[in-house]
């Protein structure tokens, strides 16, 4: 077994027994689809302004607390790349030991970016650890914080298209893959889409991957449920415009290359002989995929 495969294992089991009875849809399985959530979502931006704004996502059932940070803003001429975290993290906190991918890859880069950039913060990503465990309990709630997050993608890039005419690239690792996956397959008015560590089998990762230990009995036992609600490699294939540009790593546990890798054009793969935790930390990597698109070559 290599180190990377290792790596994976290990921390599933690890983040499996720190949830205990919180795992993911533990508590319910019944959630309306990602189309359904979307139409009863509104949300608004309104300013491109440096800093942090709340965008609260507005349902029928409850108010979600999503947000973006500006975190440099280099003017109307300059493309625009919009990023959006991983499970868990606190996209925010820019202390030295925080859990922050935008960080780790734009903010400590050694060399300037010439490009705007924007964080998203999803919902149930500002509150402590274990609010947002009890959360994921409930299938629902997790689909609300995926379209919700969509929701303000689309958002962003819309007020970015009033404010410039420069290419926008939308881009995230893991949850923000999958966030970033949504946004082409139900609105694709991006210019690129840049999903690191992410394909669009959401399902596979609660059903059939190692990480399967960190869902559920209820979600295990009901493998087809699961797959109705999260998979969306039909409605993504759908999307014909040569605009995805994937990175996966191949040993990853989790984000399984074999299984994810379906969706997407084999030349548009950039693949990393890594697996899901030694990919995150391989930021300089992930950032060079990322900034490749602020100047396509074709």
């Amino acid at each position: 077994m290599n180190k990377h495969v290792l790596f994976d294992q290990l921390t599933a089991a690890i983040a499996s027994s720190a949830l205990g009875k919180n795992r993911f849809f533990s508590q319910s399985i019944e959630s309306p689809g990602y189309q359904q959530c979307l139409e009863d979502t509104t949300l608004s931006v309104r300013s491109l302004e440096e800093g942090i704004h709340e965008a609260e996502a507005k349902t029928s059932g409850e108010t979600l607390d999503a947000a973006y940070y500006v975190a440099q803003w280099k003017g109307r001429d300059h493309p625009t790349i919009i990023y959006h975290h991983g499970n868990n993290e606190r996209p925010f906190d820019f202390s030295r030991l925080a859990k922050n991918s935008f960080k780790n890859i734009f903010m400590e880069s050694s060399e300037p970016i010439d490009a705007n950039l924007i964080a998203i913060r999803a919902a149930f990503h500002n509150s402590n650890l274990k609010a947002y465990q009890k959360k994921i309990t409930h299938l629902s709630n997790f689909v609300a914080m995926l379209a919700a997050s969509t929701q303000l993608v689309e958002a962003l890039v819309a007020e970015l298209r009033k404010k410039t005419d420069s290419r926008v690239i939308v881009s995230g690792v893991s949850l923000g893959g999958w966030a970033t996956n949504l946004h082409r397959t139900f609105y694709n008015t991006a210019d690129a889409y840049v999903p690191l560590l992410a394909g669009a089998a959401l399902d596979h990762l609660f059903t059939d991957s190692p990480y399967r230990k960190m869902a559920g009995k209820l979600a295990r036992k009901n493998p087809q449920q699961i797959k109705d609600t999260l998979n969306f490699e039909d409605a993504f294939k759908k999307v014909q415009d040569d605009n995805v540009f994937p990175l996966l790593g191949r040993y990853d546990q989790y984000i399984q290359y074999h299984r994810q890798k379906a969706v997407y054009p084999d030349k548009r793969i950039k693949i990393l002989n890594t697996g899901h935790v030694t990919s995150l930390l391989a930021g300089k990597e992930l950032k060079a995929h990322v900034l490749n698109q602020l100047s396509p070559t074709r």
